[in-house]
């Protein structure tokens, strides 16, 4: 039983510690957390037992357990993988009854349905982080931007309250939503413009901003993916979509485009599909959405 005014020690299964996975496990594991990273087990035995954060306002590192397998109860599975790695992350959790909730920080909306499938509607409880954070070889994170969104459904209210107060101590902005598909949604409405002007153009978002033909690109970007969300039944508001860019660090960098230059295969299925099929199924006319995507996968294919 858990000493009055003392914070009770969860167990939390990070699968992909990766920029987003392994900022977050570093983070829980900083505030005293129960922390267990799951990775390939090809690696298990040369992963190391920490992890080394780089942070905007100072570093930390952290120890870890690690495991191959989700095998034991957990009152949290943080999924982070990639989306296209779904699939065969999920391979290696087993015992699913024994998880208290299932936490994905996935790009994009379809995988939401999928692991509802899988775990349940209940266990699931979607989430969307904004960050820009990446890891630099095994056990090393560094997060880039000065900021961290972490936004959750309300439908986990109770059986994580506690951690996104953890997080909250750590300098991450939590909150819960009630509406999903406007948390969905809200996320995808900032980041695909994002990852598919920034991949498209090769460069950094203040950069796409200060060329005329880019942010025209990306700004009727910004207007075509808030009209979808908007026939999604989300709500959304492009104008304050379109301020909110102008926020941003300059030379903040979308996750797409690091794995373009690193000759990585892009999310575009993850980020732009959902939009695409949503569109021809509104009758949404897309064009700049169209264009920017087709010019992700030319060079991606090149």
């Amino acid at each position: 039983m858990t000493e009055p005014g003392r914070v009770r020690t969860l167990q939390h299964a990070v699968l992909g510690p990766g920029g987003v996975g392994g900022l977050v496990a570093a983070a829980l594991a900083h505030q005293g957390q129960d922390v267990t990273v799951v990775v390939r087990p090809e690696v298990l035995d040369t992963y190391p037992a920490w992890l080394s954060l780089d942070r905007p306002d100072g570093s930390c590192r952290v120890s870890i357990k690690r495991t191959a397998a989700v095998t034991r109860r957990f009152d949290v599975l943080w999924i982070a993988v990639k989306a296209a790695q779904l699939d065969g992350a999920l391979s290696v959790v087993r015992g699913d009854g024994e998880l208290g909730a299932v936490v994905p920080l996935l790009n994009g909306i379809d995988h939401v349905g999928t692991l509802r499938e899988r775990f349940g509607h209940d266990r699931v409880v979607p989430a969307t982080i904004a960050v820009e954070s990446e890891r630099i070889r095994p056990g090393v994170i560094v997060q880039r931007s000065p900021f961290v969104r972490l936004n959750v459904s309300s439908l986990g209210h109770e059986r994580l309250a506690q951690t996104l107060d953890t997080l909250g101590q750590f300098g991450f902005t939590c909150r819960f939503s009630e509406d999903e598909t406007t948390l969905l949604w809200s996320k995808l409405v900032f980041l695909a413009p994002l990852a598919l002007a920034t991949t498209a153009a090769g460069m950094a978002i203040g950069d796409v901003i200060g060329q005329a033909p880019w942010r025209a690109r990306f700004e009727q970007c910004v207007l075509e993916v808030c009209a979808v969300a908007v026939g999604c039944h989300a709500k959304v508001d492009a104008a304050q979509i379109l301020a909110a860019f102008q926020a941003l660090p300059p030379g903040m960098r979308s996750s797409m485009q690091k794995d373009v230059a690193a000759g990585k295969a892009p999310e575009l299925d993850a980020i732009a599909g959902p939009i695409l099929r949503r569109a021809e199924d509104f009758g949404i006319d897309i064009p700049a959405t169209q264009e920017l995507v087709a010019i992700v996968r030319a060079g991606a294919t090149a």
